[in-house]
């Protein structure tokens, strides 16, 4: 029987970004499909089957495959320079739950499976938890089939030539039936639980969140021979748009706003770009509160964009409503884990998504600094034992 720590450990190494620090572990990259090996593995090592379905989601079933089983999972990519625990903490908890149960002798009557998650962070093809957006319908199938990758390369592409075929990606009934209760751990990604206190909480909500993409395009132009008062340059504007995108947010309460990517075109240091693209994410517990705050961007964008001579377009990329998880399931699982407090939490997951059709629910670990999608993100040795118990024992008690 292994802990969290010790199948942690024994992949430290993949995927480690020596210019980013922490971890890149785009979907269907080499790390990814690494990661994707180990698990199998380590289903198999404990007598799981295993499949991976047309959406390229992996299942690990303790059982013969039914509807309505229990299921619980993660995912293993990452955002650029990620740390080591989103995601993985949950996949590794969840064997290490299954390793508690058979020691503890337990044989389950519902079937159990453990899944995995494709592209949660939306970090190759821009849309987060696109695998359980396609399981339950959550995206048009055309759309999906045509995202595409910083390289140009469209999901169809890149889903061929790992083993899937684009053509039947998409809704998926019989496996969604599949799904009687889902529960997810997950590390904590805030402050909620601290440093003192209980190490899990169980989770209530998740804010509405949205990507949205801006291009700015100006005249692209010569860096030495373009005079100043004669520029009409999109980086300036997209300048002045980060900092109004800011002050939108500080603005209204509880919302959060943050410009993470941005890419001139052509991106030559003694160039005057012709376009900025630049990718805005948006949280609001009040989803017509996150409407008014992305209308309120869009407007002063239009109006900076103006004065430095460009224009701008807007487009959005993927919407999560706000996220009450059953409440049902919720008050059953608090009630195997009396101690542990509610919590609701900012950022999206897979059980967000598929909360809308099947009865969800989630687990958070404690991250004393509250640091997360960084290098620093942290769950101590200890606080890992205790999440791999509490979901042993909530899987227990579902079963």
């Amino acid at each position: 029987m292994e802990t969290v720590n010790q199948l942690l450990d024994s992949i430290k190494d993949v995927g480690r970004d020596a210019v980013r620090g922490g971890y890149s572990r785009a979907v269907y990259s080499t790390a990814e499909l690494d990661l994707r090996t180990w698990f199998i593995e380590q289903a198999l090592q404990r007598g799981l089957s295993v499949e991976t379905d047309r959406n390229g989601i992996i299942w690990a079933w303790w059982g013969k495959p039914q509807d309505g089983a229990l299921v619980t999972g993660s995912h293993l990519d990452s955002v650029p320079g990620g740390g080591a625990f989103d995601g993985p903490l949950g996949v590794a908890s969840a064997l290490a739950a299954v390793d508690i149960l058979i020691a503890r002798g337990k044989v389950p009557n519902r079937s159990l499976a453990i899944t995995v998650f494709p592209e949660e962070e939306g970090s190759r093809f821009g849309v987060a938890c696109l695998g359980s957006r396609l399981l339950t319908g959550a995206i048009d199938v055309d759309k999906a089939r045509n995202l595409r990758d910083g390289d140009g390369n469209t999901f169809a592409d890149v889903a061929r030539l790992n083993g899937l075929d684009p053509r039947h990606v998409g809704p998926d009934p019989q496996a969604l039936a599949r799904i009687g209760d889902f529960v997810e751990l997950h590390v904590e990604q805030g402050k909620g639980l601290g440093t003192g206190g209980p190490a899990i909480a169980v989770g209530s909500s998740i804010l509405g969140h949205g990507r949205w993409k801006l291009s700015i395009s100006g005249q692209g132009n010569h860096a030495g021979t373009t005079l100043m008062a004669d520029r009409a340059d999109p980086m300036v504007a997209a300048a002045q748009i980060i900092v109004a995108v800011r002050d939108a947010a500080a603005a209204q309460p509880d919302a959060r706003a943050t410009v993470g990517r941005l890419m001139p075109v052509p991106g030559g240091t003694n160039v005057i770009a012709s376009r900025v693209d630049m990718w805005l994410d948006a949280r609001h517990p009040d989803d017509a509160v996150t409407a008014r705050l992305i209308e309120t961007i869009y407007a002063a964008a239009r109006q900076i964009a103006a004065t430095e001579g460009c224009s701008v377009s807007l487009t959005e990329e993927s919407y999560s409503d706000t996220v009450h998880f059953d409440p049902g399931l919720t008050q059953r699982i608090s009630g195997i884990l009396p101690d542990a407090p509610l919590l609701a939490t900012g950022a999206g997951h897979d059980a967000g998504v598929l909360s809308a059709y099947v009865p969800s629910a989630m687990l958070f670990v404690r991250n004393p600094s509250g640091i997360s999608h960084s290098p620093e993100e942290y769950v101590a040795d200890e606080d890992a034992g205790i999440g791999a118990v509490a979901l042993a024992d909530v899987l227990e008690g579902l079963l």
